[in-house]
């Protein structure tokens, strides 16, 4: 049961915030692709397969910064860092993982299944890219969307155009968020030589962020008036360009505490956006 609770640990079982923000573009898309009908058994499929990829993730990215986590203080207690279990066991756990989703998405079309593959390499990948790429959560939002492009796959059996423009949202997205996240880190990652959007970004990190709210809300009000979305979702849309605002006001001063709170509030950002389309499709 220890080691049991630490594998929970170990994919961020204790903190959902990563699957949330996984999880709210997949379901923007899925509703898009179907109209606002999905089908349950889709859907059930990304719900589950989401959250079983980002676990998959963590446990790929811990064992990747192992030895760099030692020297962050947010991160110097996780289980792989701390040496209570592992490398060998972090790898384990991410196969597993990666082995149930691909089972899971069997009953879907190749397309989707193939798209699959490429997701899990993009996921894999994403560590490694934090070495030498100056905008690793540009990449990371590439891993974060690819649920958008299998969602439309699974339900059209092809990706149309507004698939991959509501992934360049994501990729805004995650960059906001991300850099949120970062300026957290952004002393130790100095130190460390960690790449990040928060040191390349340097003292424009604020005005950054703000710049890639308003890409990724424009972006995703473009794609869903063109889908035929109207009021509902522009209301969805203001209420997130008003959440966006709200991070402005944590973010400015650069307190530490305060921008890790605005990276955790996009959970709420991310809902509000799906709340707009969902409701456009029920009473629109």
């Amino acid at each position: 049961m220890n080691k049991l609770a630490l594998y929970f640990r170990l994919v961020r079982g204790h903190k959902p915030i990563g699957i949330l923000l996984l999880l709210w573009p997949t379901l923007w898309a899925l509703w898009m692709a179907s109209n606002g009908h999905p089908d349950p058994m889709i859907l059930a499929i990304f719900i589950v397969g989401t959250a079983l990829m980002r676990s998959a993730g963590c446990a790929i990215n811990d064992y990747a910064d192992r030895d760099f986590d030692r020297h962050v203080k947010r991160t110097v207690d996780r289980p792989l860092t701390s040496g209570r279990i592992k490398g060998w066991e972090a790898l384990m756990v991410a196969a597993v993982l990666a082995i149930v989703s691909f089972l899971l998405i069997q009953p879907l079309n190749t397309l989707t299944k193939q798209l699959s593959v490429v997701a899990v390499i993009v996921a894999g990948s994403y560590p490694y890219f934090k070495r030498f790429f100056a905008l690793p959560q540009a990449y990371l939002g590439i891993a974060f969307g690819f649920g958008i492009p299998m969602a439309f796959a699974a339900v059209q059996d092809h990706v149309p155009a507004v698939a991959w423009w509501l992934l360049v949202a994501n990729v805004f997205w995650s960059l906001a968020y991300d850099t949120e996240y970062a300026m957290v880190d952004r002393d130790d990652d100095l130190i460390i030589g960690i790449r990040t959007s928060a040191i390349t970004f340097g003292r424009y990190d604020v005005a950054a962020i703000m710049l890639c709210y308003a890409a990724t809300l424009g972006i995703d009000l473009v794609c869903g008036w063109s889908l035929g979305l109207r009021w509902w979702f522009v209301a969805g849309i203001a209420v997130a360009a008003g959440m966006a605002i709200y991070h402005y006001t944590l973010i400015r001063g650069r307190d530490r505490t305060k921008c890790f709170t605005a990276f955790n509030h996009n959970n709420w950002l991310g809902a509000a956006v799906f709340a707009g389309v969902a409701l456009d499709y029920a009473l629109g």
